[in-house]
């Protein structure tokens, strides 16, 4: 009988831990010297991912709602990850988002997302964009990690998306 009590505590820990998965979340921001559609050319092209992004070195999939995209990441650190994530939305030259998961859900998830607004000000003449790039997390195994380790792959990728939308 105690074997019995002690596995249905850990299933019961286990199933509230799994519902009450710590969160937290990344933002970054960068103002891009062009328009959102000059942005959206890059951002919106998974082709054109190997050129100019030194994070997200390969995409490969359709931008689609729904769909599936196969990304590799090579970190500042030089680690090498792959990851399928599901699009949740593609507004062109305005938001790109999409899920990854490790393994189950509330493992460690992630909602990746860019957002481009268009910067008015009537002190600047030539068109803007500011691009905000982030991720909300949610799992596990943030209760070991810190999110933050990946603020400089986010911001190495927005001054590289801002270096090569205003060449």
């Amino acid at each position: 009988m105690p074997g019995i009590l002690l596995i249905s505590t850990s299933i019961l820990l286990t199933a509230l831990a799994l519902w009450r998965a710590p969160k937290a979340e990344l933002h970054t921001s960068i103002e891009i010297e062009a328009t959102p559609e000059r942005v959206w050319e890059l951002l919106g092209n998974p082709e054109s991912y190997s050129h100019w992004n030194p994070f997200i070195v390969s995409m490969q999939g359709e931008l689609v709602q729904g769909g599936r995209l196969i990304n590799q990441l090579q970190t500042s650190q030089g680690r090498r990850m792959q990851f399928r994530p599901l699009v949740l939305k593609v507004q062109a030259a305005r938001e790109l988002r999409w899920r990854g998961r490790l393994l189950f859900p509330r493992i460690f998830d992630g909602e990746h997302f860019f957002e481009l607004q268009p910067v008015q000000r009537p002190d600047i003449s030539r068109p803007r964009t500011r691009l905000v790039h982030g991720e909300r997390f949610r799992g596990l195994l943030l209760w070991w990690m810190d999110v933050e380790e990946f603020r400089p792959d986010f911001e190495r990728l927005n001054l590289a998306l801002k270096s090569a939308a205003e060449q």
